[in-house]
């Protein structure tokens, strides 16, 4: 079966009709149910908190966080106008809601946010909507990451559940979110399993994710500020240009009995461009 995501971009797959029949579906209403309340779980959230809905489509997570803590407060955004529709007019949620494409980036002051969710939506990026080199996924991945970033508080989490196409999709969003800043998680749920669930856990500054999934299952760590927090890391060595990478292609030369450059703390890094 073809992904959704391989079909239509998500404001054109999410017509009227899809939207409400999404909506009706008791499977993808338990489904959803159960993945908002397992990123709830993971945030750990012990106060009052302002808590954005990242492809928040019809409102079923949102309903989820409006019933979990009544004192928190949510905003949703999602390029479907069709969903949003559903949301406001047959749903009336509680949550305020905005029409906006996170692969435009996230449109909010910095540090508006305590945490954020996303279900569901993340994999849409991974997809070139047009052949405007602006548009590439890569493009997208980082617009969405970087104002993810700024527009939560220090110490804020973010728990974005997603379906990964393969390895190589997985680390190249990891690797996006490495990129803005973030100290990032990989949590599995029923990994090798045809419901394998994937969560990406996200800490700004001052948070340690390593604290937040403490104690975890399948839990992959890459923290961008002090290296790796546990023993197990986001596996990027497939990935051209990253430190894994130059480092597993310098011990296949070695192995040849090649001279190879040895290895510092430079490895890997970008340049900044000079003018």
């Amino acid at each position: 079966m073809s992904r959704p995501e391989d079909q239509l971009p998500p404001d054109l797959y999410y017509n009227d009709a899809a939207s409400r029949a999404y909506t009706t579906s008791s499977r993808i209403q338990h489904i959803q149910s159960e993945m908002t309340n397992r990123a709830l779980d993971v945030l750990n959230l012990t106060s009052p908190s302002f808590i954005l809905d990242i492809g928040c489509g019809s409102g079923l997570s949102g309903e989820i966080l409006s019933s979990a803590d009544p004192s928190h407060i949510w905003i949703g955004m999602d390029i479907s106008a069709s969903m949003l529709a559903v949301a406001r007019m047959e749903r009336d949620v509680e949550g305020d809601l905005f029409l906006a494409d996170m692969g435009q980036g996230v449109p909010f002051r910095p540090g508006t946010f305590d945490a954020a969710i996303s279900i569901s939506a993340v994999q849409w990026l991974c997809n070139a909507e047009t052949a405007e080199e602006s548009e590439t996924p890569d493009k997208r991945l980082k617009r969405f990451f970087n104002g993810l970033y700024v527009s939560l508080k220090r110490g804020g989490k973010a728990v974005l559940q997603f379906y990964p196409r393969d390895m190589k999709q997985k680390a190249m969003i990891a690797k996006a979110a490495v990129t803005a800043g973030f100290s990032v998680g990989l949590l599995e749920d029923d990994e090798g399993t045809k419901n394998a669930k994937t969560y990406l856990v996200c800490t700004v500054g001052g948070g340690d994710i390593a604290g937040v999934v403490d104690g975890m299952d399948g839990v992959d760590v890459e923290d961008s500020r002090r290296g790796t927090k546990k023993v197990n890391k986001v596996d990027l060595s497939h990935v051209r240009g990253t430190k894994s990478y130059i480092n597993r292609k310098k011990g296949q030369m070695e192995a040849k009995g090649k001279v190879v450059k040895a290895s510092s703390k430079f490895t890997g890094r970008k340049r900044k461009t000079k003018w």
